[in-house]
């Protein structure tokens, strides 16, 4: 890890860019608040990135959230859900309390991804394949719509009573 200004601890190891075809197939996005620091794409028009830190951020428009995997997802997941204009990208963990207690009741619908991600490097490089698969999550009806009509293979399932 990389210490920089106002002591904030950076993992720049644990930075991975989602393939930008996933991302244009969901059209365009306002916000990536969990942006690598150095990319070779754009994700959205604005970004923050771990010097940002997003969660303390206020966010505005439609939000792309890839966030980091682990103990930490869930505080953006929360944060998603209290946006409600976003898209997130996680593992499939359909067996947590986090799937159970704050994606299921609060999502308006999943795109199970068919296949495993080739997440990128911060050059630009294919990595290997992601060691689970993939789920994108919305949390409002404008965005359950793009996930059912985007022409990601996968299974898409609507959320909506």
């Amino acid at each position: 890890m990389q210490t920089i200004k106002q002591n904030i601890k950076i993992d720049l190891k644990n930075e991975w860019l989602t393939p930008i075809n996933l991302i244009e197939s969901l059209g365009s996005f306002d916000l990536d608040p969990c942006s690598p620091i150095d990319r070779p794409w754009n994700t959205a028009l604005n970004h923050f990135t771990q010097i940002d830190n997003g969660l303390k951020q206020n966010w505005l428009g439609r939000v792309w959230c890839n966030p980091p995997y682990g103990k930490e997802s869930q505080k953006w997941i929360e944060r998603c859900i209290e946006h409600k204009n976003c898209i997130a990208l996680t593992f499939v963990r359909s067996d947590t309390r986090l799937f159970h207690d704050i994606v299921f009741p609060n999502a308006t619908a999943l795109l199970f991804l068919q296949g495993r991600i080739k997440f990128y490097t911060k050059n630009g490089e294919r990595a290997d394949s992601s060691v689970s698969p993939s789920v994108l999550i919305s949390f409002d009806d404008y965005n359950a719509e793009v996930l059912k009509e985007c022409q990601l293979k996968g299974f898409y399932i609507d959320l909506r009573n």
